[in-house]
């Protein structure tokens, strides 16, 4: 199993790349992950609806260049579709049997993805109807992924 995570932005806060370093370690011995980093549009703070469009236009441009044919594509989006733990090692373990080997999840960055990312995307799943900084989602996300293997092969994970 292949697993890219496709987020937009360079992390930088040390405490986020440790825990997020400290998932990928114990990934590992489940899946090849694959950290994928594309840059963030650089923009003003304040921009109209035209702008913001843009910007996610040319970020959802640079994740879309990332996702080779043939991968099972999870958009992060507030209003995808919220599951327990257990339906998304469910999903995941699915995909395995059938014989999907590459997913990719995406996490766009500030102003959300564009709907190119989305058309693209297999499912929109959310981790809740609050919003999380990007860079976090992604330390999210690998614990939530890792949860999800020890699920599928009944290995004891804290509840």
């Amino acid at each position: 199993m292949n697993i890219s995570i496709i987020s937009v932005g360079k992390l930088k806060e040390k405490y986020l790349k440790m825990g997020i370093d400290e998932y990928a370690k114990r990934l590992s011995n489940y899946a090849k992950i694959d950290l994928i980093e594309v840059a963030d549009e650089k923009a003003p703070e304040e921009l109209s609806e035209a702008e913001m469009e843009l910007v996610k236009k040319k970020e959802g441009e640079r994740i879309l260049s990332k996702i080779p044919d043939g991968t099972y594509v999870y958009a992060l989006a507030i209003e995808g579709k919220m599951k327990t733990s257990e339906e998304f090692a469910e999903g995941l373990e699915k995909l395995m049997t059938y014989g999907t080997s590459k997913i990719a999840f995406v996490i766009g960055g500030s102003l959300g993805l564009h709907k190119d990312v989305f058309n693209r995307a297999n499912e929109k799943i959310s981790f809740g109807r609050m919003t999380f900084p990007h860079q976090l989602m992604r330390l999210i996300l690998l614990e939530q992924i890792y949860r999800g293997f020890r699920i599928m092969k009944g290995e004891p994970y804290h509840k």
